[in-house]
């Protein structure tokens, strides 16, 4: 295999194979190993610093209370089942790879986390299909939106062509598809719906748009912004993540006959979501900014509550074009800030919750839940979800099913660097707070 490898490499022209890995503050990181030193990688993979966990999104320092220190060496092995070349920079080549200790995967991985947690919904018999929505904003060198279009205009569509073509065509040659394109409702904002794969292969996906995203624009003269708020007065950016639940390669996810057409297996998986969410939301929308977007009436998810074809719950179950019963759920209350491995593993830890405790759903909401009364929301459990990170972040401590699927390691690093950035970024204006963060995420 290396040797065939290895001549697919020199057949491409590629000088150099990137190895990356997405940090817990969910910053895309790697090396680049040249190929005449592959087979070294293929053994060793790549040595990175055993602190990486505990860097936080605005700048390489340790935070101290993460429990982890300057000292130590961790390894990023290659997935060559992930390998893709790089179309927007020629003469590379990238794999994810996951992060080893002494030769074992390491507990502060969030990709080894999100594949323990797959392992434990396949021994319990259900197989995990997710899927992305993601939305950004095409901003002109000066950080000017590229139109003032509203949702769904064709115009947004023209303007953006070229670029916003060569984004689906570099993300079509990495085997990431994109199924839909439309603009959104804010100024030079667009949203790309990413082709269902399982967990894992949409985690990975969701590394390669990212930089796609940012790079194609930045070679076309743009910057794309997948930052959860980028404009005061205009709409936020989402990373919507679609879920189905299968057995034995069937969609069990809806069920004809059934309450709001939903299987038993789906509902309690929804309502295991809903009893998390406070504590999830630590995870799904994962930084300061992210509770900038996530407001009342502005389609964010703001609300603990579902519904059908409800916009305004932060699960939404999406009617059958076919009329047939639902084939999938969304949660809105999900942003690119979150890392992906840890978001989906959590949502799924939540999910398996509740079908372990065979939760029920409460009844829809079929209301915006902002125009209810307390009572009426209270009545319904459509609770505002926390407002601030520090206090998703208290929720997340609190919750012992998490806590316990994350692990003792995992929680302290991801909790310690979170409330970091919270204490350091809580306190910016916007305007500062786009300029640092636009394009980690």
């Amino acid at each position: 295999m290396k040797t065939a490898f290895a001549r697919l490499l020199r057949g491409a022209d590629i000088r150099f194979v990137r190895v990356v890995t997405c940090s817990i503050a969910n910053v895309i990181r790697g090396k680049a190993a040249a190929v005449s030193v592959i087979d070294d990688v293929f053994r060793h993979g790549v040595g990175v610093t055993a602190a990486l966990p505990a860097l936080p999104v605005m700048y390489d320092t340790v935070v101290e209370a993460s429990g982890l220190g300057p000292a130590g060496e961790v390894r990023l092995m290659p997935d060559w089942d992930t390998f893709q070349l790089v179309p927007y920079a020629p003469g590379h080549a990238q794999v994810i790879g996951d992060v080893m200790k002494d030769g074992q995967p390491w507990a502060l991985d969030p990709r080894y986390f999100l594949k323990r947690v797959l392992g434990e919904a396949g021994r319990a018999g259900y197989e995990v299909r997710t899927g992305y929505e993601v939305e950004f904003y095409l901003l002109d060198a000066g950080g000017r939106p590229v139109d003032d279009t509203v949702f769904a205009a064709t115009l947004g569509m023209d303007v953006a062509h070229g670029v916003v073509g060569d984004i689906v065509s570099a993300l079509a040659a990495q085997d990431v598809i994109a199924q839909q394109l439309y603009p959104e409702a804010g100024p030079g904002q667009f949203e790309l719906a990413l082709a269902p794969a399982d967990a894992l292969t949409t985690a990975d996906r969701m590394v390669y748009a990212r930089q796609t995203l940012h790079a194609v624009a930045r070679r076309a003269g743009f910057r794309a912004a997948l930052l959860p708020k980028v404009l005061e007065r205009a709409a936020g950016n989402g990373a919507h993540c679609h879920i189905s639940l299968w057995r034995h390669g069937q969609n069990i996810t809806g069920a004809p006959g059934s309450a709001h057409g939903l299987s038993d297996e789906a509902a309690a998986f929804i309502a295991g979501v809903l009893d998390h969410l406070p504590a999830l939301a630590a995870l799904t929308v994962a930084s300061p900014n992210s509770y900038r977007r996530l407001q009342p009436r502005t389609w964010s998810g703001a609300f603990r509550a579902w519904g059908m074809d409800n916009r305004e719950a932060a699960v939404r179950v999406p009617s059958n074009p076919d009329g047939g019963p639902p084939g999938h759920v969304e949660l809105k209350t999900s942003d690119a800030s979150s890392n992906p491995y840890l978001a989906l593993g959590a949502v799924i830890v939540c999910g398996l919750d509740g079908l372990r405790r065979e939760l029920s759903l409460p009844e829809p909401v079929q209301r915006d839940p902002a125009f209810l009364s307390e009572a009426q929301r209270r009545a319904a459990g459509a609770d505002p979800l926390p407002g601030t990170l520090e206090a998703a972040l208290a929720a997340l401590e609190a919750d012992r099913v998490l806590t316990d699927a994350l692990g003792p390691e995992l929680t302290q690093a991801y909790v310690a660097v979170k409330r970091f950035e919270w204490q350091a970024l809580k306190d910016l204006p916007l305007e500062e707070e786009v300029a640092l963060l636009m394009e980690r995420y």
